[in-house]
């Protein structure tokens, strides 16, 4: 015992000398970035927080007084408006789940294929394909042509496909997934896959993909964050309430107690005290309540899939 305290001892004495000494212009440069990002970091964090408080604060207080960070009078009401039908908040739950998940394992599939092709140096017409997909990020056909693509000439409105197909990829995308499988996965490992007799396909499976966890990670949080926001296609494609993504169902239900506000002003109508106010706030709260719970367990990938294309330079 008396032998394992001393090596303790001298190890603690080594750590304390080989410990860097930071200068006076060191510890000012620490000091001013610590400020500057604790300054962002509020900053980021006060509007959220604002928004918690302003769900959970009576509506009448939010209409005469504003927000505040902690609720002046602490009311339920937004949240009891939000689930007064249940069945019908929990379907559309249901559906944004399940085009969140097709959708980003799909466009998964489809991004990483696409970007490895187009980073193998042996594709004849890499060049003229990637032209072609940045092509498409200055001129596009419009939103006419396209919606009259799916539902008239596919014939797919109404359809859950329609909702969480056409979002499965982008240029951006593709791009950011092609650099870092460029950054990655030197040459030389995959040609001496093919000297071994493995084909394509397999050198994708077996050696591109098991490095691409932080490439995945980030492309799959851009891809499941664009389906959970997403309203549009909703807007556009959806016949039955059934098939309704959460943002487009809180958004009806937003511009109809709007609506119903409107019409009861002058009377004596209880809908005219809905908590219209309160309640987008508890939409917001809602809907980004399971992005936040997400998003702590793919940040570090996130990080490393941003910043790989500029190690590579």
């Amino acid at each position: 015992m008396r032998r394992r305290a001393q090596e303790g001892v001298i190890m603690n004495n080594r750590q304390k000398k080989n410990k860097i000494k930071l200068s006076g212009s060191d510890i000012t440069f620490y000091v001013i970035a610590y400020f500057f990002v604790g300054t962002a970091a509020v900053i980021c964090v006060l509007p959220f927080l604002l928004i918690v408080s302003g769900s959970f604060t009576d509506n009448g207080v939010v209409m005469r007084e504003g927000y505040s960070l902690l609720p002046k009078v602490f009311s339920l009401d937004a949240y009891a408006t939000i689930f007064r039908n249940p069945a019908s908040i929990l379907q559309a739950y249901k559906m944004t789940i399940y085009y969140t998940v097709m959708g980003t394992a799909t466009g998964l599939f489809v991004t990483t294929l696409t970007a490895y092709v187009l980073s193998r140096k042996e594709f004849k017409y890499r060049n003229v394909v990637s032209f072609l997909l940045y092509f498409t990020t200055i001129f596009g056909g419009g939103m006419i042509p396209w919606y009259l693509l799916y539902a008239n000439v596919l014939h797919l409105k109404g359809t859950t496909f329609v909702i969480w197909f056409p979002g499965i990829t982008g240029t951006f995308l593709i791009i950011l997934m092609r650099t870092f499988i460029s950054g990655s996965v030197p040459d030389a490992i995959t040609e001496s896959a093919k000297i071994d007799g493995a084909g394509q396909f397999t050198v994708f499976w077996r050696i591109v993909l098991p490095v691409l966890k932080p490439g995945l990670a980030t492309v799959g949080l851009f891809l499941a964050l664009g389906y959970w926001n997403d309203w549009y296609r909703s807007s556009l494609f959806s016949t039955s309430s059934s098939t309704y993504e959460l943002q487009f169902y809180l958004s009806n239900m937003l511009n109809s107690t709007t609506a119903l506000k409107d019409l009861a002003i002058g009377t004596t109508v209880s809908i005219a005290d809905l908590p219209t106010q309160s309640v987008k706030m508890a939409m917001a709260v809602v809907v980004t309540g399971p992005v936040l719970l997400f998003y702590p367990f793919v940040q570090k990938y996130f990080v490393s899939g941003i910043t790989i294309g500029a190690v590579k330079g």
